[in-house]
């Protein structure tokens, strides 16, 4: 039998294709938005942070129900907590970019 685990931190990575969807509005504006939701924008279309498993479920059902699965892109890496990675910036972070999308 496979243990079960529980993550409480993600980095979610998107690639959505610029296509409009039947309301209107930009499949990646409203992945944005679902991603704000839940966790810290990071980076252009970079989300990570906590979250309970619950939440994550969540995300993931929202997540699904707007993109097109045959074209479009999502990874989400889970871990079990925040303190098990290491981060190594090179350069200099973006200023906030919150409201690209809206």
């Amino acid at each position: 039998m496979s243990k079960k685990y529980n993550y409480n931190y993600v980095f979610v990575m998107y690639d959505i294709a610029d296509e409009v969807s039947e309301a209107g509005k930009y499949r990646a504006s409203k992945v944005f938005k679902i991603c704000k939701k839940y966790l810290e924008h990071h980076q252009k279309s970079i989300f990570r942070g906590s979250i309970t498993p619950a939440n994550l479920v969540l995300l993931k059902d929202e997540l699904m129900q707007v993109i097109d699965k045959e074209l479009d892109y999502i990874s989400i890496i889970k871990l079990q907590s925040q303190k098990f990675f290491a981060e190594d910036i090179l350069g200099t972070p973006q200023k906030d970019s919150s409201d690209i999308f809206l």
